[in-house]
């Protein structure tokens, strides 16, 4: 087991409830997806998960550890070997791609070598071969201001493979990729967590994408878990439930948008 919730509950300070009763478990090396409608719970999951928000009610286990029973310096280590991928990764526009994936272990090195790196690349060819991966080794010398969108969700991608963490959770991580690019990427994605025995737990606004690339898919839906089920299991009765009173995409039907010959994405990779 990588992590278990159980009766686990938040709310924010403007009152709203954006977990109920959440009872989850994943076991190690799974990779499985999260969809749902906008609000539905799926980011604050994710922080909780993450360890940035502490629950109001309930358990968290993660990692062989109860976070929240840990000292800050204990659960600062817990957070290490946690891979955080974002929608709009957190990097430095003046600071060059070889550097800000590099800081992918900076929970790993001392202080020292730490800052070293900021002035020397250390492991330069380890970076440009997990950018390999991803296809943009050759942005390795680049400033990320001069990146697209799409080449920044790249970047942080390949700087959570470089950290090579036990747990990757990833929220919204191929939103700002054409189509064709979103899908490679995801299959990057989980071909290496496969090889690297990583649990991979990613957040995903596209149905057609969670449906296809993860081998397990749990619906949300006004901080619940609707269902929790295999792609082949999720029936378009669920989907469309699930959405229900959402315009998803500039699509009204969710069920189309699992079909793969549906492309609701800008072009912009």
């Amino acid at each position: 087991m990588i992590l278990q919730l159980s009766g686990v509950s938040l709310s924010h300070a403007s009152g709203i409830e954006a977990l109920k009763h959440i009872d989850l478990t994943i076991e190690a090396g799974e990779r499985v997806a999260i969809i749902g409608p906008s609000g539905a719970g799926k980011t604050t999951l994710l922080r909780v998960l993450a360890t940035r928000l502490q629950p109001g009610a309930g358990l968290v286990e993660l990692l062989d550890a109860k976070p929240w029973t840990l000292s800050a310096r204990a659960r600062q280590k817990l957070r290490a070997r946690i891979g955080m991928i974002h929608q709009a990764p957190p990097l430095p526009p003046r600071q060059r791609v070889v550097t800000a994936v590099s800081a992918g272990r900076l929970g790993q090195w001392s202080f020292l070598k730490g800052m070293l790196n900021l002035c020397y690349a250390l492991d330069a060819a380890g970076v440009r071969e997990e950018l390999a991966r991803l296809d943009i080794a050759d942005k390795l010398f680049v400033r990320c201001d001069e990146l697209s969108g799409g080449q920044l969700q790249r970047v942080g991608i390949a700087r959570v493979l470089y950290q090579a963490p036990e747990l990757i959770l990833a929220d919204e991580p191929v939103s700002a990729m054409d189509p064709t690019l979103a899908g490679h990427t995801l299959e990057v994605l989980n071909q290496e967590a496969r090889q690297r025995g990583t649990t991979v737990l990613a957040s995903l606004h596209a149905v057609d994408l969670a449906l296809t690339h993860f081998e397990r898919v749990i619906g949300m839906r006004d901080g619940r878990i609707a269902f929790d089920l295999k792609p082949s299991e999720v029936s378009s009765e669920q989907l469309t439930a699930l959405y229900a009173n959402e315009q998803l995409l500039h699509d009204s039907d969710p069920v189309a948008l699992a079909k793969p010959h549906i492309k609701p994405f800008p072009e912009c990779g």
